[in-house]
């Protein structure tokens, strides 16, 4: 089974305030699970997130050069 986090957990792992993550759900840009009345976000679905968002860095020179 896979670890289901808080709101407030993956506001940690993301590095910002709770609001963060709830705005995320409030969208839908994120999956999340109901559990009874609670909200969690799947771990997968964090690290997803935050792969889909990160850039990556430029290469000034062709490799093998330089």
């Amino acid at each position: 089974m896979e670890r289901l986090l808080s709101v407030d957990d993956a506001a940690k792992v993301l590095g910002t305030t709770a609001r963060f993550p709830r705005r995320l759900i409030a969208e839908r840009r994120i999956r999340f699970v109901r559990v009874g009345r609670h909200v969690r976000i799947p771990e997968s679905e964090l690290q997803e997130f935050i792969d889909e968002g990160t850039v990556q860095r430029l290469r000034l020179y062709p490799a093998g050069s330089g």
